[in-house]
């Protein structure tokens, strides 16, 4: 059975390291939505539908937001493959 090496530098970046960034791109995603709200508030009549869908419906796109990117880097590459060679 052939066991791989991965090098340590191909290696994904610790989620407490990501999590700055999520907690900064939703808290902007939620003074977005507080704007909307405001702006339901004050806007006249075909305006005011727009804020508010905004409003209602940003949470759901805030966490997908906040919770993207990760699952683009790819996993450590082996360095070393122990897996026997053929012959030519």
């Amino acid at each position: 059975m052939a066991q791989e090496i991965h090098d340590i530098t191909s290696a994904q970046k610790a989620l407490s390291n990501e999590m700055p960034g999520r907690q900064r791109r939703y808290f902007i995603s939620m003074m977005v939505r507080t704007f909307s709200f405001i702006a339901a508030v004050i806007l006249p009549s075909p305006y005011r539908w727009v804020a508010l869908f905004g409003a209602v419906f940003l949470p759901y796109f805030a966490v997908v937001i906040a919770n993207a990117g990760r699952e683009n880097i790819a996993p450590g590459a082996a360095v070393i493959d122990d897996s026997p060679k053929a012959l030519s």
